[in-house]
């Protein structure tokens, strides 16, 4: 009986050597389906059928192209996304499983609330860009974080920064391993520890550590990208949409809000036109302003607004209520900060 049933023990480890279980499906099954984005920015489509054949090839593999695959698009192109984007999630951010189809997975992306489903904004992904490791979650959970506060930034192989390992973007938060001599070294996803340049990160203990911002500091932070192209459903340093560049500027803050400008619109406290600060939202409707909510911008002060446009421009400043076109269609305002 001994015998037997040490031969059962070795054909079992033998059989498992053999054919390794991969940490994602195995680990993503005992956390109930929770993984991780393992791409610096993960595009979530409507359905795996709305990708285009070669021109969405950039972003949909393990690594991405980002700047391959927005400066590739022509503006008809770019126009061409809407409705098949829903939004993007950055590297590290947790997402649960919602479905299969193949190498696609529908997830939730956590961090973005949406009436949608209580979880997180969902939408399709390959499974390619997702991970799941034990040792990064509880990373997550325990250590403190970097968070990005530049456009982007570039993560190394080696704390001289001579070896560039994945360029990653603004509000990516990973844990943080240690710090020294300006570099700090944090832990990803699937590829061990790696090193950024601390005056790219702000380090934190954990989100609530984050100081309250001002309005002027929304603003700053909104500037930082002022000439960046517009991209449906854009929510990175590598471009954004209207509500993905509110939602992220206040993310950074430490203030998650919804993640579409029709469900800010109904979120914060209500502010009358002659009581604006910087840092609140001005929101846009159809039928003059009395129709559904189409997009949104942050206040800046003097009568300005800092926003993402549409797939022709990009983040700019505008004499708001001297626009026809946005003053005809001013449907309020709303504050998020105190």
């Amino acid at each position: 009986m001994k015998k037997k049933w040490l031969v059962s023990i070795l054909f079992f480890l033998a059989f498992s050597f053999m054919f390794p279980a991969s940490s994602f499906a195995k680990e993503a099954e005992k956390q109930k389906e929770t993984a991780f984005i393992d791409v610096a920015v993960a595009t979530l489509w409507s359905s795996p059928e709305d990708i285009r054949e070669g021109l969405d090839e950039p972003a949909l593999g393990n690594p991405v192209d980002m700047w391959q695959w927005t400066r590739s698009m022509s503006v008809e192109q770019k126009r061409d996304l809407v409705g098949r984007l829903q939004t993007q999630g950055l590297y590290g951010q947790e997402v649960t499983i919602l479905e299969e189809q193949g190498d696609w997975a529908r997830v939730a992306v956590h961090g973005q609330p949406t009436p949608k489903n209580e979880l997180g904004y969902p939408a399709w992904m390959p499974k390619d860009q997702l991970t799941y490791e034990k040792k990064f979650a509880q990373q997550k959970n325990k250590k403190s974080f970097a968070l990005v506060t530049s456009p982007t930034t570039w993560l190394y192989n080696d704390h001289k920064f001579e070896a560039k390992f994945k360029e990653i973007s603004f509000n990516t938060r990973l844990p943080v391993i240690t710090q020294r001599h300006g570099a700090t070294l944090v832990a990803t996803p699937s590829d061990g520890n790696k090193w950024i340049d601390s005056e790219a990160v702000s380090v934190y203990g954990s989100n609530q550590d984050i100081p309250n911002p001002t309005g002027a500091d929304l603003v700053q932070t909104g500037k930082k990208f002022l000439g960046l192209p517009y991209l449906w459903a854009g929510a990175s340093g590598f471009g954004f949409d209207c509500s993905g560049f509110t939602h992220t500027i206040y993310k950074a803050h430490g203030i998650t809000i919804p993640r579409d400008s029709s469900v800010q619109a109904t979120h914060g406290k209500p502010v009358a036109k002659e009581n604006l600060q910087k840092g609140d939202l001005l929101f846009f409707a159809y039928n003059e302003g009395k129709g559904s909510v189409h997009h949104v911008g942050m206040y800046i002060g003097n009568g300005k607004m800092i926003h993402a446009p549409n797939s022709s421009s990009t983040v700019e400043i505008i004499e708001v209520f001297e626009s026809e076109y946005y003053s005809s269609e001013f449907a309020g305002s709303r504050r998020y900060i105190d």
